[in-house]
């Protein structure tokens, strides 16, 4: 692959990693593989291949090897990614990058590699999903589309084995398979949409009865903070649940690999609220007083856990992201928000785990009440299963963490996320200290700092929590995550 060559090519690739197997530990690269592609006929125009040694052979564990057959013994005497890095930035750099789900996965793991030998990572001219791509294409009728494996049994393509260059070929025939189909059914789009056999907007359906998933009640839940309605002298007032769902619209060509590169930069299915780096502004500390001795049920749109009637909770899928849907919890047609008194934080701030660009996801642990639990775990079963009847095989990780055979084991994390206000990062949720009058300050941060985060969730203390209840499907693993709102610290 000369450097010298025109950078035309679309670069799949596709990178096979360890498994984290303990809290904070990251992903290691333990295979690199990508083909070069002509953009105008889809062939492979070249292609390269290497087993990576990890820094840490030990974090090749069990798991991992059980994903991708990838062993200690295998990757022991292979190239360090370091020695492979002018390579891999040759094949990268300044190329159309392509692949399944790397907007969120490999194209992380590429950076954070770069970024940990000391070297600029590099950069895409576009970049080409094809999870996204197909999802927003071909719809969901092979089944779990962030799987290529069930894709590439949908056209008989044999099993996916997990390996870097074999996948990535086995993704450009899926492309093909798929541009085919949908190549095809443009031709007759009424007989093909009337006999439902490949419907360019299929209905996602339930295993269970074969019946269309509702479609739910097209709330928003990427409403910003900021829209919430958490002034200084407000209340909390309810947000409007029923913003319309736009029609869709025409097709282009399915064939005509343009459209491809003109949806380059596509984004995340589900986006990440990141940190972006920026100058320090200075603010004030605190601001004006605001009354907060009323409890939950003072604010519209949160209910504590003893107002929630589990009955009347439902999981419903709503339209997401370019023809994909997500699940969202309801109360009585609702979307489902909590608020809890007193809960006391077991853990403070964590920075272990890391977002796809490798950045802090800061969140607390906390003792959940009876109640609570109770909430939670039925919303996670009727999510667990709608996520279930609609295709996904990612594992279940509940919202309340137990260990067998410890008093008061029960724990909930509360997800602390970060927005980028004019370049600089600031706390998505609101914090407050609560006086013992029961007035609360808001507290004001000049800078994003975890340390200073951290010395205000001191174990033991207590924490008035309002947190929303989002559920995700990321890099095989599915659950509820409870992202904090607003936090009131008590005196």
């Amino acid at each position: 692959m000369d450097s010298s060559e025109d950078r035309s090519e679309i670069a799949f690739f596709d990178v096979e990693t360890t498994v984290p197997f303990r809290s904070g530990q990251g992903f290691a690269i333990l295979e690199f593989g990508a083909i070069l592609v002509c953009p105008r006929k889809l062939v492979e125009l070249d292609s390269y291949s290497t087993l990576v040694k990890p820094t840490d052979l030990s974090s090749v564990s069990v798991a991992s090897v059980r994903c991708n057959g990838i062993t200690r013994d295998a990757v022991a005497s292979a190239p360090t990614f370091r020695e492979i890095s002018d390579k891999v930035y040759d094949i990268l750099h300044g190329r159309i990058w392509a692949g399944h789900n790397i907007v969120r996965f490999d194209c992380a793991r590429i950076r954070e590699a770069f970024s940990e030998i000391g070297r600029p990572a590099p950069e895409p001219k576009g970049t080409i999903d094809s999870l996204a791509l197909l999802t927003q294409r071909f719809g969901r009728r092979a089944g779990d589309m962030k799987v290529m494996a069930t894709l590439a049994t949908y056209f008989g393509l044999g099993k996916q084995i997990h390996r870097s260059l074999d996948d990535v070929r086995m993704n450009l025939e899926v492309l093909k398979y798929c541009a085919t189909v949908l190549f095809l059914e443009s031709s007759l789009p009424d007989i093909f949409t009337e006999n439902s056999w490949v419907s360019p907007n299929p209905t996602t359906r339930s295993r269970s009865n074969g019946k269309a998933s509702p479609g739910g009640t097209g709330l928003n839940m990427n409403t910003p903070t900021s829209d919430l309605k958490f002034g200084n002298h407000q209340r909390l007032s309810p947000t409007n649940g029923n913003t319309a769902v736009g029609a869709n619209t025409a097709q282009p060509d399915p064939f005509d690999m343009g459209p491809l590169v003109d949806q380059m930069k596509i984004e995340p299915l589900q986006p990440d609220t990141t940190m972006e780096e920026g100058p320090v502004l200075e603010f004030p500390k605190t601001s004006p007083l605001v009354d907060v001795s009323e409890g939950c049920s003072g604010f519209a749109g949160f209910l504590e856990p003893e107002e929630v009637s589990i009955p009347l909770v439902r999981a419903s899928l709503v339209p997401f992201y370019r023809g994909s849907q997500r699940i969202q919890l309801l109360h009585k047609d609702v979307l489902l928000q909590v608020c809890c008194m007193r809960l006391r934080v077991r853990f403070g701030v964590s920075t272990k785990f890391l977002d796809h660009a490798g950045r802090p996801r800061l969140s607390i642990v906390v003792d959940p009440s009876p109640s609570l639990c109770q909430v939670l775990d039925a919303c996670d079963n009727l999510a667990q299963k709608l996520s279930l009847d609609s295709g996904s095989s990612s594992e279940w990780r509940p919202a309340v963490t137990r260990k067998n055979g410890f008093a008061n084991s029960s724990t909930i994390r509360l997800h602390i996320p970060t927005i980028a206000n004019g370049g600089i990062a600031i706390y998505a949720t609101e914090i407050y200290q609560k006086e013992a009058s029961g007035n609360a300050q808001r507290l004001v941060f000049s800078r994003f700092d975890a340390a200073e985060l951290d010395s205000l969730f001191v174990p033991g203390t207590f924490v008035d929590a309002y947190f929303s209840l989002d559920v995700y499907d990321y890099q095989q693993y599915a659950g509820i995550r409870l992202v904090a709102k607003r936090l009131i610290m008590n005196a």
